[in-house]
C-alpha cells in the first residue's frame, strides 16, 4: 500500500535537502570561533565562528529579516556591520543589480567577507574595513571571535585592537534604499550625528544594543527615527529575562537586545 507523504515528506526526501542537513548537523557540532567553510549559500564560503552563522543563517535567509520591496532596479544598500557577509549574499540575491557598501572593522572578520563576496562574483559590491562612528578617527575595538565584536566601552576588559573609524552621515549623500546598523552599541551615537541626513534614507533596520550598568537609549533611538518620519516596529531577540522584576539576565554584557525595523509610510 502506497501512503501519500505529502510535500513536506517529500522534501526531505530530496538529495539536496539531506545533503543541506547533514552540512548544518556539521556546523552545529563544531565547537565556536572554529574557523570553517561551508555551501550552504551554494557557493564556498569562509567562517570564523559556526555558532554565529547558524544565527546569521536562520535570521537572514530563513526569516528574511531584512526583505524590503523596492521598484527601484539597482538599489542602494548601506551595510553596516556586515560581518562574513551573510547580509551581502541575501541583497545580492534579492536584487542582483544593487549596490552595496558593506563596512566591517575586524581585520580577522573583514578577510572572510572579502573572500566571500569574491567567492560569489558579485559586482557593485564595495567593502570598507572601517567601524561606523560619529566621526574619522582610530578607536579601541574589542574583536569578540564572531559577530559580537564592538568598539571598545568602559566596562569593557578585553583585549582590544585599534580600527578605523568612518563617519556615516558622509555617506548619505543621496538615496538610501535600504540602511542596516548592526553596530554593537554605536547605533545611538552614529543615528544621532546623521539625524537630519536620515531624510535620504527610505529604510532602517537597527540592532538596538543595552548594556547592563549603562544608560539606555532606546527612547533616544525612537525620538531619531519618529522625527525623521520613520514608522517603526520592535523585536525582542537574544537576551530574554523570565523574571525581569527578580533577576535580569545578561548576554555579552547586554541586558535587552532589539531588532528596530523603520520604515517611511510613503513606502508601507
Amino acid at each position: 500500500m502506497n501512503i501519500p507523504i505529502g510535500r513536506w515528506g517529500r522534501l526531505l526526501l530530496q538529495p539536496a535537502f539531506r545533503k543541506q542537513q547533514r552540512e548544518w548537523n556539521r556546523l552545529r557540532r563544531l565547537p565556536r570561533y572554529t574557523p570553517t567553510q561551508t555551501t550552504l549559500l551554494g557557493r564556498p564560503i569562509h567562517l570564523v565562528d559556526p555558532v554565529s552563522f547558524r544565527s546569521m543563517y536562520r535570521d537572514i535567509i530563513r526569516r528574511q529579516i531584512y526583505r524590503f520591496e523596492t521598484d527601484v532596479a539597482s538599489p542602494f544598500i548601506i551595510d553596516g556591520g556586515a560581518n562574513v557577509g551573510i547580509s551581502t549574499v541575501f541583497f545580492k540575491q534579492l536584487y542582483p543589480d544593487s549596490r552595496i557598501l558593506a563596512f566591517e572593522p575586524d581585520a580577522t572578520v573583514f578577510r572572510a567577507l572579502t573572500h566571500n563576496v569574491e567567492a560569489f562574483g558579485f559586482t557593485g559590491v564595495q567593502l570598507v574595513q572601517k567601524a561606523l562612528w560619529k566621526e574619522e578617527t582610530t578607536l579601541d575595538f574589542v574583536p569578540e571571535g564572531g559577530d559580537s565584536g564592538r568598539l571598545k566601552r568602559t566596562t569593557d576588559h578585553g583585549e582590544s585592537i585599534r580600527v578605523l573609524t568612518a563617519r556615516l552621515r558622509d555617506f548619505l549623500t543621496e538615496p538610501v534604499h535600504f540602511l542596516k546598523l548592526d553596530i554593537e552599541g554605536a547605533e545611538a551615537e552614529v543615528l544621532r550625528d546623521c539625524a537630519d541626513h536620515l531624510d535620504r534614507v527610505e529604510r532602517l533596520f537597527v540592532e538596538y544594543h543595552s548594556f547592563a550598568g549603562e544608560p539606555q537609549r532606546l527612547d533616544e533611538i525612537l525620538r531619531i527615527l519618529r522625527d525623521a518620519g520613520f514608522r517603526y516596529d520592535l523585536e525582542r531577540i537574544g537576551v530574554l529575562s523570565p523574571h525581569p522584576f527578580v533577576r535580569t539576565e545578561t548576554v555579552a554584557g547586554m541586558d535587552v537586545n532589539l531588532n528596530i525595523y523603520a520604515l517611511r509610510q510613503a513606502h508601507q
